[in-house]
């Protein structure tokens, strides 16, 4: 079952909606936020990304930092940049992206649910990046930023949100990289009811993008539970904020790797390796993309391969083997390139499909990566079957598109 609550979200009146809203936290530097937010004091980027306020070079995890967001938090606030709605409400909070739109519902997700595992993971956490979270919503006392989820197929939920978005929006606006912000307020008594009662009959809400974001605010919530002699399990702490998006609506794009070496192999040791354990076809100068599962891309001094997995070195019952992640990792990478931890490893990175293949063409062209590697996208179907089963992805599987925008809504714990 997932409990949900609506809530009295914090947010920018509509005229400032535009320049409030910012990019995540997590997916740009410092230095691209601080550009980002050149000449405009009311970007988000001023509390998620405080640092941008102090020299270049600055430690963002210094305590004066947190302290920054805390003061710009309150500064917002007091300047009516930020306003907290009278009301508890749902929102809807729908994206368009290349003329594609999804449609999530903004609610307070219950802590005890990913506590105990009613929210449903499929990757690991880092204590350092789940701590420095912790530290930025322990210290503003609020969510500022979203967590991403997604459920499975609901036509009473579908129903609703189909009536809400014949309404004005509060919010429609189209962010500097052409994603189209539609946002709703849900503020009827009965349509909020029953709301919490179709997400009560459904049974486990999955994390599609947020994974620190989610554990640090479940984490502050039963750190705070724990701390209040009086705990009731009624305080608005006892929920985070989530855009939560039916499955099916949901794209995930293909998480690419690029890597600096061939591990002291000429090109031709390189393919010879290749061809043990993949079917190895030469298209040229050509992009080549891959059609298919267990179908992969590469690019190697100016030619694309099509690599396609031969039988035996998968396994299509095993959630995680059926991964195309997992076959380049295991046969690729780890066999051939001598890359055992995708985490730590310095002589790989990766390249969300955002940018395309012929990002990939260009790391390896300009002689940074020696060679790049597409893989097929996985599906949302693999996704829950893999949290489902209590398994985990491998690192750098997924990347959902369009990112969540930052500051459309603010949830406080009190």
């Amino acid at each position: 079952m997932a409990t949900i609550k609506p809530f009295k979200g914090i947010r920018p009146p509509k005229q400032y909606v535009a320049e409030v809203a910012s990019r995540p936290y997590d997916v740009l530097s410092s230095e691209e936020a601080r550009e980002e937010a050149k000449g405009n004091e009311k970007s988000l980027y001023h509390i998620i990304k405080p640092e941008i306020d102090f020299p270049a070079g600055k430690d963002e995890h210094d305590s004066d930092i947190y302290d920054k967001a805390v003061e710009n938090f309150r500064k917002f606030q007091g300047k009516g940049w930020l306003v907290q709605d009278d009301t508890e409400n749902y929102y809807v909070y729908a994206q368009t992206m290349n003329g594609r739109t999804q449609y999530g519902l903004v609610v307070g997700s219950y802590v005890e649910d990913y506590l105990n595992g009613n929210i449903k993971k499929h990757e690991l956490t880092r204590k350092d990046k789940e701590e420095d979270r912790m530290k930025h919503v322990r210290i503003n006392n609020a969510n500022i930023e979203p967590v991403f989820f997604a459920y499975p197929d609901n036509p009473g939920l579908d129903a609703i949100v189909s009536e809400t978005i014949k309404k004005t929006p509060a919010y429609d606006f189209v962010s500097e990289d052409q994603i189209g912000h539609h946002f709703w307020i849900i503020d009827d008594e009965a349509t909020i009811r029953k709301i919490t009662e179709l997400f009560a009959a459904i049974p486990y809400l999955y994390i599609a993008d947020g994974h620190h974001r989610s554990a640090a605010a479940a984490l502050v919530g039963a750190e705070k539970a724990a701390l209040n002699s009086k705990h009731t399990g009624k305080e608005e702490y006892n929920y985070f904020m989530a855009v939560c998006f039916p499955a099916n609506q949901l794209k995930i794009m293909d998480y690419n790797r690029v890597v600096k070496d061939l591990n002291g192999l000429t090109t031709g040791q390189f393919l010879e390796k290749l061809s043990e354990n993949f079917v190895v076809v030469d298209h040229g100068e050509a992009i080549y993309q891959p059609g298919h599962l267990h179908n992969f891309a590469l690019y190697l001094h100016n030619h694309w391969y099509s690599l396609e997995a031969k039988p035996g070195t998968y396994d299509d019952n095993d959630p995680i083997g059926v991964l195309d992640v997992t076959i380049s990792s295991n046969l690729i990478l780890d066999k051939i390139l001598g890359i055992k931890d995708l985490r730590t490893d310095k002589r790989i990175d990766f390249v969300g499909g955002l940018r395309g293949l012929s990002e990939l063409k260009r790391r390896v062209n300009s002689g940074e990566m020696a060679v790049a590697l597409a893989l097929y996208p996985v599906s949302m179907k693999q996704l829950i079957a893999i949290a489902d089963t209590g398994n985990i992805m491998p690192p750098k599987t997924t990347w959902f598109e369009p990112k969540l925008r930052s500051g459309l809504v603010i949830h406080k714990l009190e």
